[in-house]
């Protein structure tokens, strides 16, 4: 079913499901003979969730080359090594932050992250998670269920982006006169065009001087059939119905002309550096993932670092 203004999800639907496939992918590349990342967490939140496929794919039950569609450019295939190179860019961005002794973080969307609990957070750091309520209460449980407890000062701020967030987080105690940390990974292709800038602008008004944005887009490319693009993905996701995954990426997302983000941060007074996916997983020495000319694949997304210079 598309998107709506209104709709609501859970860990195991719609948008929300996306979380679920991408701690699934971050399991399997915890599992690699040489991993690029650790997220211990990954597996058995899956596992919590209980959509069956999604736990079958983290215990290696189903192969990727099986169920992906052979014509498209996103593929499950590709997912654990995008997710370690996306999860170890994110992760080196706190870490990065926290050394130059920023002390509050705030996670947009954070769905099943765990880094409030496995990052070697500084001792007087405060960790905001965002996201609807039925998704901080089954994360929270769950780890609870698993003897995990959280490394930093963990305050969780249940609300839809879609509400009033800003005061829910100054309410959560926020100092917006301090510098911030803010990551936004997955998020912006699940917004309607006018509000991930809406997003931005709020980011930016309860950020102080010094404060760091990490978030990911991907590029315009007008060059690109997108009907031809909507029915490769229409054909992926009718090849992973058949095993078991009943979700439509189709209706994922909202179409519409967006902005750019590098040049929307800047004009808020930010400064951003851009990285290609495809630099992200060379440097961390991840194959390749091709790139073909009739969609926007994976390896088009850019990641943003960017600090506010105003």
């Amino acid at each position: 079913m598309p998107r709506t203004d209104n709709d609501t999800w859970n860990l195991a639907t719609s948008v929300g499901a996306t979380a679920t496939m991408v701690a699934a992918a971050r399991a399997i590349a915890t599992k690699a003979d040489n991993p690029v990342i650790e997220d211990p967490f990954a597996e058995p939140l899956v596992r919590a969730v209980g959509v069956e496929f999604f736990t079958r794919w983290a215990d290696g039950d189903i192969d990727a080359a099986d169920v992906d569609y052979h014509e498209s450019s996103w593929k499950l295939g590709h997912m654990p090594d995008a997710m370690a190179a996306r999860t170890r860019f994110f992760d080196g961005f706190f870490r990065d932050a926290t050394q130059a002794g920023i002390r509050q973080a705030v996670i947009l969307a954070s769905g099943l992250d765990a880094r409030a609990y496995r990052l070697a957070w500084p001792d007087d750091m405060t960790v905001f998670e965002i996201d609807q309520p039925e998704v901080i209460e089954f994360k929270t449980t769950t780890l609870a269920g698993l003897g995990a407890a959280p490394k930093a000062d963990l305050r969780t701020v249940a609300i839809d982006l879609r509400n009033d967030w800003p005061t829910a987080l100054l309410d959560a105690g926020l100092d917006k006169s301090r510098p911030t940390a803010w990551i936004a990974e997955g998020l912006f292709g699940y917004l309607p065009p006018a509000a991930q800038d809406a997003l931005l602008d709020n980011i930016t008004a309860l950020s102080a001087k010094g404060s760091r944005l990490a978030c990911e887009a991907t590029p315009d490319r007008p060059q690109i059939d997108k009907e031809r693009a909507r029915e490769l993905l229409r054909k992926a996701s009718a090849k992973w119905r058949e095993h078991g995954l009943d979700l439509d990426f189709t209706d994922l997302g909202f179409e519409g002309e967006r902005s750019d983000v590098a040049s929307h941060l800047e004009n808020l007074g930010w400064r951003s550096v851009g990285t290609p996916m495809r630099q992200l997983l060379a440097d961390n020495g991840l194959g390749a993932i091709p790139q073909t000319d009739d969609s926007v694949s994976v390896a088009d997304t850019v990641y943003y670092s960017s600090v506010l210079a105003n």
